[in-house]
């Protein structure tokens, strides 16, 4: 007799095979599959949930904003937009015009979906978007492709945030949004509703999630700017389908994309497998400044590191260069400012750069000169009379005091060698300067718990993998106000002339104005120096040459909306 399958064994038959047949076109080089390595899954394709960096790459390519940036001169553009903001500083207001354009359903995007966006964010004050639309006080639409931004205040944010929000529809949104209402807890109601295709306007849509396996995309007949110049490109996207493939390792993703089971990884490529790709004829490696931050901070609440002279001697110790060298292995850049260079227009290089150009028997002798000169004392001080830089003990504060042992956080190795190596080396700078000190590795949570929870630390090593281009992290970073539990000045710096700077800034419309007060707050930050910038890490990525071209570089990497936009077949697909 035959077995009959039951409704669960057919459906997954039917899965198995779908993937199949997905799996053997991508394989047909006239299909026109782009075929992209992910690292992992995305955890959701719920707008307001996804946070992990592998659902906001999906997302991207489907949910759009008023503006973006240009890839080369990071200028904001008109996207969704058909023009520049228009700004009446009398009632604090902008008026935006949209292009034509339609949702994937065929449907009129309007000014309706953005004031809906907007309430949305506000009613709901949906984390990680409230920030940008809380001083909204209200919106007009005097027609479908005019909205009209009241604010309750000026606020430099609105441009370079709140108009590069993506927009939803109303028609998709509308009923899950009123559905949530009827619960007990609305926010975990609307933020944890199942999408299983979301509608967008963007480049392309979601056909296909093999739950584990693939993401199959599929281009948006109605994207609105399909054929249209837009930042001086003529866009497509000339990719009818994108093939997102999941790897549980790098390992893994690097051999398929040397075998050419994919095209792309849409990952930073670490140094340790460059070498071998280097030698592979049709992989080529971009090499992409990131916008990111890794640094030591201090614990600025209590002494030892209330002390500014001795924070400045860390800082001369701390050889940046050769962590670049020898623990980067080259691959990242010196970081002497908040604000990485690449950020180009908020950025300031005219701040105190600690130690520069010295060796190391230099920079002990001025952390020792610095130390000295406000009133430290040692029982054998690192420079002898002589001048001479000998290992220094029992170190005492101004107060006469013994300094106790500094403890330095850091992520543990398995987690990020970069910066785990990294503090052990300033552990050993340090106890050569007389100063007892650990680098202690620990689980990422329990780091975090421990400095922006309890505040219970001396120094830690952490870092921002993506930066926002509006510098006005700044602010939250250090403002006083944000010295609180859990809050954003985790080192509790206070200075009452920057809170003020910083609060002018947030206020400040004019660009030019307040790049201004921008690098003021820079220049402020690198002479209290609550934190000290280490590095930012270059961001290597890796793709195949025999088979798709156009890969648009930019701050951030090539895993970008132009990229995929612009990138085209080759005319011949075989090496």
């Amino acid at each position: 007799m035959k077995k009959i399958l039951s409704g669960s064994a057919w459906t997954a038959v039917i899965v198995a095979g779908l993937l199949l047949f997905v799996l053997s076109c991508a394989d047909k080089k006239d299909a026109r599959f782009l075929k992209v390595g992910l690292p992992e899954e995305p955890k959701t394709f719920n707008i307001w949930l996804a946070s992990d960096a592998n659902s906001k790459k999906i997302l991207d390519l489907i949910y759009q904003p008023l503006y973006l940036r240009d890839p080369e001169t990071l200028d904001l553009i008109p996207w969704l937009a058909s023009g520049e903001p228009q700004y009446d500083p009398a009632t604090i207001s902008y008026t935006v015009r949209l292009k034509p354009a339609k949702w994937s359903d065929g449907s009129d995007l309007t000014s309706a979906d953005v004031a809906f966006t907007a309430a949305l964010i506000k009613e709901f004050r949906i984390p990680r978007y409230y920030s940008s639309w809380k001083f909204i006080k209200k919106i007009e639409t005097p027609d479908n492709h005019t909205v009209r931004f009241y604010l309750e205040e000026p606020k430099a944010i609105f441009l370079t945030r709140t108009l590069t929000s993506s927009i939803v529809s109303k028609k998709e949104w509308a009923d899950i949004s009123q559905d949530a209402r009827t619960r007990q807890k609305p926010l975990k109601a609307l933020i944890n509703h199942k999408i299983e295709k979301p509608m967008g306007c963007g480049p392309f849509v979601l056909e296909k999630w093999g739950r584990g396996t693939y993401i199959h995309l599929q281009k948006n007949r109605y994207f609105f700017g399909l054929h249209q110049e837009i930042g001086g490109r003529v866009l497509g996207p000339y990719v009818n389908d994108l093939l997102f493939k999941v790897y549980g390792t790098a390992d893994v993703a690097v051999l398929a994309l040397k075998k050419g089971d994919i095209d792309m990884f849409w990952w930073g490529i670490q140094p340790g497998y460059i070498d071998d790709l280097k030698q592979q004829k049709n992989i080529k490696i971009f090499h992409c400044k990131k916008s990111a931050l890794y640094f030591l901070g201090f614990n600025l609440r209590t002494l030892p590191f209330s002390d500014v002279n001795l924070r400045k001697a860390v800082a001369v110790l701390v050889d940046k260069e050769f962590i670049i060298s020898r623990i980067l292995q080259e691959y990242g850049t010196r970081m002497d400012s908040i604000i990485p260079s690449g950020n180009r227009y908020w950025f300031c290089s005219d701040v105190s750069c600690y130690g520069d150009g010295m060796d190391r028997n230099q920079r002990i002798k001025e952390a020792y000169h610095i130390l000295h000169t406000a009133g430290y004392t040692w029982e054998v001080p690192p420079v002898d009379e002589d001048g001479r830089v000998v290992p220094g003990k029992g170190i005492r504060m101004p107060d006469g005091q013994l300094m106790e042992k500094i403890t330095i956080l850091t992520p543990p190795a398995d987690y990020d060698p970069h910066r785990a190596m990294s503090g052990m080396m300033i552990q050993e700078w340090l106890k050569v300067l007389g100063i007892t000190a650990a680098s202690r590795p620990m689980a990422f949570g329990a780091l975090l718990e421990q400095v922006k929870g309890r505040h219970e630390f001396d120094a830690f090593i952490l870092g921002y993998g993506r930066l926002s281009m509006d510098p006005d992290y700044l602010r939250n970073f250090f403002h006083s106000a944000n010295d609180k539990e859990r809050g954003w000045n985790m080192s509790g710096y206070n200075n009452p002339e920057f809170d003020r700077i910083a609060e002018k800034s947030a206020s400040e419309m004019n660009p030019e104005l307040r790049q201004k007060l921008i690098h003021e707050m820079q220049k402020i930050i690198m002479a209290d120096v609550p934190y000290l910038p280490i590095y930012n890490p270059a961001l290597l990525e890796a793709v195949r040459t025999d088979t798709f071209s156009g890969w648009v570089e930019t701050l951030d990497g090539i895993g970008n909306i132009w990229s995929y936009c612009l990138v085209k077949q080759n005319d011949a697909t075989s090496p």
